[in-house]
């Protein structure tokens, strides 16, 4: 996927600044953290200071008292320092914490928003790295860098800078090594920056297979592909950790670089030092001091490169998830103002195609090809066909999930482009072809068709939709726990679970996308009964690959690969439309294919 991402040229600094935004309100906590750190590392230079004046005149003048006293200044150093450090850390990690928070929040209201086709575009592995993986990066980079990005360069500076107070010659050492030590640390980072989007990139490949093997685990076992699959994931995490491994060597190289260059310019210095404190031109507490900061720019520079090494980590998250922020709103009519639309005038269908054909984004061919039928208020939709031959695509078009490529989609006499998404959902009760429930209770699943619905209209619900009685045997009825995905369920009774969260809404129009497949005949009879004795009497869609399920329906589309081969009753269709009668007769024995009676 990241190969076609259009968004992955997005520079780094344009990716940082977008996400920025999300440390509104942590101000004080950005300017608090650094300037703590600042305050320690000024205390940290002064260190050196009195360590020379305590071997110049406490040593040197064996002055026992004089170097307990410049001792109790180390320790009181030592002490504001470590509370300056902890007040640093608390704001940093508040700051951090809060803006990754808000980003998290951010990412996941845009992934809400955005269309079928961004999210089939996307894929669930990358969108949960990105939300998970890449914003704890993001997270860490920024933490870091309100502690470290001031305070390093300024003890390296300062260092320096204190250097040149002491002995000028000495001092000439400090100016060489720090542009060789950024030649290193710049060189590094450099190059490691695309290694590191590249690592990310393969993560959500590992973790694309790791959901696809989870989830579809039972299937592998039916067909004994563990050891194939096995060896799948073996490839994918060997490429992961072959290119993490590079990567790590590269970033390995900068520490003992850096170590080297610093010992050598400690050598450097102490053979310096020590033929200007034979001079007489410095003292050995001012080369002890000038030995001491450059040790504390070794440490820094250390620290340096490590932070240098997360915020190209950080960067390279920072891009990829502001490459999901960026993308425009999947619905147009999410922008729309909510303002009602005018009432339908009688007589106007509830749904209208019209020439509608729909290609998804990167097909070879369309899916759905010039669909034209017209579906009044109170009708019973039947719609089948084969596998692949468009049936869920074309009731996805009904609540907008995916935008018509040619033609139109009406309901209730409007574009469903111009309807605002909340009204055009709120009128319609959809139960998908996968069975989805969530954890919690039976009464908190089926209260997403109606937040405020009271326990007698989910009561109702339920016995529409042939579920009363098996929620009435569960301890607890309608509190009944629901684990995750609806495991302690069986396949029918999710599947009756999700038709009566739909029903609870009461919608104008109910879509039934192959949703009691799992249902015997004698209860499928039993809910279409219930369905058609609803009040309000809604307009509903069946999509089933069952025609005993569809063949009393007033209208029955009948698709083949992407194209209407027939519309019309149960028995026009048996006399006048090959497709239909090849799918009826595959079902019931030809003897028996008799105009539709009595619902059995």
């Amino acid at each position: 996927m990241e190969e076609n991402d259009p968004l992955r040229e997005l520079k780094d600094d344009t990716a940082m600044k977008k996400l920025l935004i999300y440390m509104k309100g942590y101000g004080k906590e950005s300017v608090l953290g650094p300037l703590f750190k600042l305050l320690e590392a000024s205390f940290e230079l002064l260190v050196p200071l009195v360590m020379a004046a305590i071997i110049d005149t406490g040593v040197a003048g064996a002055d026992r008292g004089y170097i307990l006293r410049m001792g109790g200044v180390l320790l009181l150093l030592g002490l504001v320092g470590l509370a300056a450090s902890i007040t640093a850390q608390y704001f940093s990690a508040k700051a951090a914490v809060g803006f990754a928070g808000r980003l998290r929040h951010a990412l996941f209201e845009k992934v809400e928003s955005l269309s079928f086709t961004q999210l089939d575009m996307l894929g669930a592995s990358t969108v949960i790295t990105r939300m998970t993986s890449d914003v704890n990066q993001v997270q860490t980079g920024v933490n870091l860098a309100l502690r470290l990005l001031l305070r390093s360069p300024f003890i390296v500076f300062g260092a320096m800078a204190m250097a040149f107070t002491i002995d000028t010659k000495s001092a000439l050492v400090f100016l060489a090594v720090i542009p060789l030590l950024a030649l290193v640390v710049f060189g590094v980072m450099l190059w490691t920056i695309p290694q590191y989007r590249r690592v990310q990139a393969e993560l959500d490949g590992v973790l694309g297979k790791t959901r696809e093997t989870l989830t579809g685990a039972r299937v592998l076992r039916a067909f004994a592909r563990e050891e194939e699959e096995t060896a799948a994931f073996r490839k994918k995490n060997a490429a992961l950790a072959r290119m993490q491994r590079f990567v790590g060597r590269i970033s390995a190289l900068m520490n003992p670089l850096t170590y080297a260059i610093i010992n050598l310019a400690v050598l450097v210095l102490l053979h310096t030092g020590a033929l200007q404190v034979d001079a007489g031109r410095i003292t050995q507490g001012e080369l002890v001091a000038l030995v001491n900061y450059m040790s504390q720019i070794l440490v820094e520079l250390i620290k340096l490169a490590n932070l240098i090494i997360t915020i190209t980590r950080a960067l390279a998250s920072a891009n990829r998830v502001a490459a999901v922020l960026s993308l425009p709103s999947g619905n147009a009519a999410m922008a729309k103002a909510s303002a009602p639309l005018p009432a339908a005038p009688a007589g106007v269908p509830a749904v209208e195609f019209d020439g509608v054909s729909l290609s998804y984004e990167n097909a070879g061919a369309e899916s759905l090809s010039d669909v034209s039928f017209r579906a009044y208020p109170g009708e019973t939709i039947g719609v089948i066909g084969g596998t692949g031959s468009g049936k869920s695509s074309l009731v996805n078009l009904i609540p907008g999930f995916y935008p018509a490529t040619r033609g139109s989609v009406r309901v209730f006499g409007t574009d469903v482009k111009d309807w605002p998404v909340a009204a055009l959902r709120g009128k319609i009760g959809i139960v998908p072809q996968k069975a989805v429930l969530f954890k919690g209770t039976i009464r908190e699943n089926l209260r997403w068709g109606r937040s405020d619905a009271e326990d007698d209209a989910l009561w109702d619900a339920l016995a529409s939709a042939q579920a009363k009685e098996f929620v009435e045997q569960k301890e607890g009825g309608l509190s009944a726990p629901v684990e995750q995905n609806g495991r302690n369920f069986s396949g029918g009774q999710k599947q009756r679970l999700t038709i009566a969260r739909a029903l609870v809404r009461k919608p104008e129009i109910l879509i039934l996308d192959d949703s009691a497949s799992a249902l015997d005949y004698a209860t499928d009879a039993k809910l279409r009964r219930a369905i058609r004795a609803m009040e309000g009497g809604p307009t509903v869609f069946l999509v089933s690959q069952r025609a005993a399920s569809i063949r009393h329906a007033d209208k029955i589309i009948v698709l083949d690969d992407g194209q209407v081969a027939g519309i019309g009753t149960h028995e026009a269709l048996l006399q006048g439309c090959s497709v239909y009668q090849e799918i009826y007769y595959s079902q019931f024995p030809k003897e028996a294919a008799a105009p539709a009676g009595k619902e059995a």
